[in-house]
């Protein structure tokens, strides 16, 4: 018998260490469940300039089964994220719009040509909460983050940083407040300048608007980035208002065109995407009637790197295109 006696000792101490630790899980993944809930809802109606905060307070042995059912549905939460990340085009391929041929791929020339050359790449996204990630399952499938692993796949060596600028709420009037510090600090080699649709919703006069952004692209340019300018997306609490989308969809193209920057018409792309290729709304947008969902920021993400990787491509080739055509247009 005196021979289990040491195998014995390591089972106990064993079952001990294990329990310990799955008491740590217990009381730790709750807690991030719980703070990761709470900031996503609480995002449209927070103060945009205030952390979200979250704390645990330990509970007794009454609470500790509640726990252990917290942490079995976040344990689940993140296996449905995986598998929905893995199949999301899958399921729905995303498809070019065919309303939006002739790319106008000289139109990226600052970050083309360093990608092109092997140089380190700065990329701000700048926006309001469809840039931050609103309506995402997780942050990691917000549109930059999407954006920032395609380019990372494309450019495996590159040394390519996507830094998310989105604050909800805001449009044109907040941005240019934290233009100077959210943007021309950081030196970006391009900056994607989501803007529109909260003035849409407020009914600002689209006309400022548009003053305000072709007012912030110059600045953007000066400093020596490309720009692209992402209009308000197609989705129910947009097109409600019908007129007024239509106008800062009009504006923001004009200013485009005056200002040689990028465009991606974002309202035109979902409209074919429910129009021509017939998904429903609510294939690409949540259940809010305003924010894009996964496969809506995944396929709006993937359709912009496509023709960055594009611009790469034929920079490389030495295609030029004269300034005065150099608006972006997704193929």
């Amino acid at each position: 018998m005196s021979s289990f006696r040491p195998f014995c000792l390591k089972t106990a101490l064993t079952i001990l260490a294990m329990a310990g630790f799955v008491f740590l899980i217990s009381v730790s993944l709750p807690t991030q469940a719980v703070a990761a809930e709470a900031a996503h809802t609480s995002e449209q109606n927070a103060d945009p300039g205030t952390p979200t905060t979250a704390s645990h307070t330990g509970g007794d042995q009454a609470s500790l089964s509640e726990q252990k059912s917290l942490t079995a549905k976040a344990v689940d939460k993140a296996a449905q994220v995986a598998k929905s990340a893995s199949s999301i085009f899958s399921r729905v391929p995303c498809l070019p719009p065919k309303e939006h041929g002739g790319n106008s791929m000289g139109s990226l020339p600052h970050v083309a040509s360093k990608l092109a050359n092997g140089k380190p790449v700065v990329i701000v996204a700048f926006g309001s909460s469809s840039t931050a990630g609103y309506g995402a399952s997780s942050p990691e499938f917000n549109y930059p983050n999407r954006l920032a692993r395609q380019l990372h796949r494309e450019y495996p060596t590159a040394d390519i940083s996507v830094i998310n600028a989105g604050i909800g709420g805001e449009d044109a009037p907040e941005m240019m407040k934290r233009l100077q510090t959210s943007v021309i600090d950081v030196h970006p080699d391009l900056v994607i300048w989501q803007v529109g649709t909260n003035a849409v919703l407020r009914n600002l006069d689209p006309a400022q608007t548009a003053k305000l952004v072709e007012e912030g692209v110059s600045r953007i340019q000066a400093a020596g980035s490309d720009v692209v300018l992402v209009d308000p997306q197609y989705s129910p609490r947009v097109t409600e208002r019908a007129e007024s989308a239509n106008r800062m969809v009009k504006l923001l193209g004009r200013v485009a065109k005056l200002r040689h920057v990028g465009l991606f018409p974002r309202f035109e792309v979902m409209r074919e995407w429910h129009e021509k290729q017939a998904i429903p709304v609510e294939g690409f947008v949540n259940s809010d009637g305003l924010h894009m969902n996964d496969w809506g920021y995944a396929c709006f993400a993937q359709l912009l790197g496509d023709d960055i990787i594009q611009s790469v491509g034929q920079i490389r080739l030495g295609i030029n295109v004269p300034a005065n055509v150099r608006t972006y247009r997704p193929m």
